[in-house]
């Protein structure tokens, strides 16, 4: 009976994640309205009229040299209702990880395909050079790290066995699925995995993050794979280690691929060395 609860649990909250996903896709502007709508920005503008009085109070008598002035006011309405820090789901403690990864090995220079500029490649450039590989464009002069547009499901500019050390985070998944202009190919992800195992030489590492748990496709964002599946495409290299972050968010590290298999959107994190 309990077991029964928890998987009825479990589909409610699919269901609801899912109704979330379309309301979100057809109407984006209502997350981005929730204080409106929840009435928080009533509340913030009563608190921006009872400060801007306290401070004009204090500043008559202090002489700070910063007046309160209307015509340059920038009201900040819901910042109190924030917490000190934010996390964006799976990325920050991803791209951390990722960021050790290389660090801990030393390299001069690292690829990487289609991670987060103002995420791991940014952690990366604090240390080595970058160079960083996507479909799309990229116009961000950035000390270190150098960009080429490329179709990664066929990197024939990039030598076999050159590369010693590749990444990429939150990005094989939406190969193939025309979500960034790129060419339809259920096949996308496979294609990428081999090439990259391709170019990276013997003895490199590759750093790979792709949503994992019970295996499929959320047609056009992205495929949540069953992290078997992902070991079972890289012939060519050596698990070195696998961690996880599960649907609640917290990283555990060093763990056994297949206990993780039932997750409904947890994140995926290899490091595999390639071994011929």
């Amino acid at each position: 009976m309990e077991i029964s609860n928890v998987r009825k649990d479990k589909t409610f909250s699919r269901s609801m994640r899912r109704l979330a996903i379309w309301v979100n896709a057809f109407f984006p502007f209502l997350y981005s309205m929730r204080y409106l709508l929840t009435g928080r920005t009533f509340v913030g503008i009563a608190w921006l009229m009872r400060d801007a009085a306290r401070y004009k109070r204090a500043e008559n008598n202090s002489g700070s040299g910063f007046a309160l002035s209307l015509t340059n006011t920038y009201p900040a309405l819901h910042d109190w209702f924030e917490h000190a820090g934010t996390l964006p789901r799976h990325y920050f403690l991803q791209d951390l990880w990722g960021a050790r990864k290389v660090f801990e090995s030393g390299v001069k220079e690292h690829y990487d395909i289609g991670s987060r500029v103002d995420g791991f490649i940014g952690h990366c450039l604090c240390f080595t050079k970058v160079v960083m590989l996507d479909i799309r464009t990229l116009h961000i002069p950035v000390k270190g790290l150098s960009f080429r547009q490329a179709n990664c499901m066929s990197m024939s500019n990039i030598e076999t066995n050159s590369i010693s050390s590749m990444s990429s985070f939150h990005a094989i998944e939406h190969f193939g699925l025309g979500r960034y202009g790129d060419p339809i190919d259920p096949l996308g992800h496979e294609k990428a995995l081999d090439e990259i195992q391709r170019v990276v030489s013997v003895g490199g590492s590759i750093y790979l993050g792709v949503p994992v748990g019970v295996q499929r496709l959320e047609f056009n964002a992205h495929r949540i794979f069953d992290p078997i599946t992902i070991i079972s495409l890289f012939e060519d290299c050596e698990l070195v280690e696998f961690s996880v972050i599960d649907d609640q968010d917290v990283l555990h590290e060093n763990q056994a691929p297949e206990k993780w298999r039932q997750l409904s959107f947890g994140c995926g994190l290899f490091h595999f060395k390639k071994g011929k």
